[in-house]
């Protein structure tokens, strides 16, 4: 089949005139494919999909009712823009309220349709083609992909284990700290369940002043803490000076897929970012927020969501030691970062963390997600379905059994 006329009309950014026309296959392709071939080649073997990286409960009874009063009131029809006031004066109480941190409804905190928006977003405020954007790997990738897009660079910064998976900002050339222009950081950290501890916020933001850029605080899994309460890079002094904290409805408040968030900080940066949002969408449903803004003020509802995936973690934690797994219960997010396997019975043997994951998947239906960007590691969710906590202590036996036949080596 000969190429469409526009073939070369692609732009680079996106592969340009061989876009389309890769073989490389994305990791979560991967795994879908090894998910189906588990399922074909043994259908009487449930699969224990540790992989799933989102929640895994329908939005609170009282957050879906207002919702359904919302949705057929004609005032609601409307475009949001950037956001109706009832949602920024419910996220200031709920930052004031969790994190003692007080901001203007109006200028310091802006709406987004969802936490990878505003990552995808905000690189347009600040990036020029020669800029550089300093992202954390393993992690969560937008915000370096717009980066490209804009003809800036990104700049990896290895979260190590022997680092405590907090990035060596003193390892970077100074080459390339004159060009950075922002710092995209995530706290607690996905997939590495590090939580930050204060020093490290007070380092960023000494950094940011001495060589003059912004930094970008992804806090999507904010409420997700287990080392003591919740805590937001707002709340140290000197960080509304140097950057913004971006939060999500989803993880904290099982509102995945409602598509919400909201960015709140340094004022000019928040503007910014609603400049350009403006020429980007038209706002979330006016309902959608309503509702939104009745799951922030109801505190009891992250703090229900967290009690259950600490529970799952801590029942995670204790099976995979009985396995071989050196891990330990991460500080938080849902997910646990451990090193992977270097082999298993029979002589097998991994060259990296995703042969493991492909391993553990076609050969026992364990469905994990590998990283091999700092080191070989696997991560599990425990965003798996399971309707009780009986059923969450029968998975944990089920995988038990199987990552014993296994029989996983270490080295």
């Amino acid at each position: 089949m000969s190429d469409p006329y526009f073939q070369t009309k692609f732009a680079e950014r996106i592969g340009g005139a061989n876009y389309g026309k890769g073989t490389e296959i994305y990791k979560f392709e991967k795994i879908k494919r090894a998910k189906r071939k588990a399922k074909a080649d043994h259908p009487e073997r449930s699969l224990l999909d540790f992989g799933i990286g989102e929640n895994d409960s329908a939005a609170p009874a009282s957050v879906r009712a207002r919702m359904a009063e919302e949705i057929d009131k004609t005032e609601n029809r409307g475009y949001a823009d950037n956001g109706i006031a009832e949602y920024k004066e419910a996220v200031a109480r709920f930052m004031q309220r969790n994190f003692g941190v007080d901001l203007d409804p109006v200028r310091e905190v802006n709406h987004c349709i969802g936490s990878k928006t505003a990552l995808a977003m905000i690189p347009a405020c600040f990036i020029n083609p020669g800029d550089v954007t300093l992202m954390t790997v393993p992690g969560y990738p937008v915000a370096g992909t717009h980066t490209r897009y804009y003809g800036g660079s990104v700049h990896r910064l290895p979260l190590l284990a022997e680092n405590g998976f907090l990035p060596d900002l003193a390892s970077i050339p100074a080459d390339v700290l004159r060009r950075v222009k922002l710092l995209v950081i995530n706290y607690p950290n996905s997939p590495t369940g590090r939580v930050a501890p204060k020093s490290f916020y007070e380092q960023v933001i000494e950094f940011a002043r001495r060589h003059q850029f912004v930094v970008v605080q992804d806090a999507a899994h904010g409420m997700l803490t287990y080392e003591g309460p919740p805590t937001s890079f707002l709340s140290v002094p000197g960080a509304r000076e140097v950057g913004v904290e971006i939060h999500s409805m989803s993880k904290g408040f099982d509102m995945i897929g409602w598509r919400l968030g909201w960015v709140c900080g340094n004022e000019r940066i928040v503007q910014a970012f609603a400049d350009v949002k403006d020429n980007c969408d038209s706002g979330q449903f006016m309902a959608i927020q309503k509702a939104a803004a009745t799951a922030l003020d109801d505190d009891t509802i992250p703090q229900r969501i967290r009690e259950k995936y600490r529970r799952r973690l801590t029942k995670l934690v204790a099976m995979l030691k009985q396995c071989g797994f050196k891990c330990e219960m991460p500080g938080g997010t849902y997910f646990l970062y451990t090193a992977a396997p270097t082999g298993a019975a029979g002589g097998v043997r991994f060259a990296n963390a995703e042969e493991a994951s492909q391993f553990l998947i076609t050969q026992y239906s364990i469905v994990t997600v590998p990283w091999d960007d700092a080191g070989s590691f696997l991560r599990f969710s425990v965003t798996y379905e399971a309707a009780d906590e009986a059923a969450e202590d029968a998975l944990m036996a089920q995988s038990i059994e199987r990552l014993r036949q296994a029989g996983l080596i270490f080295a």
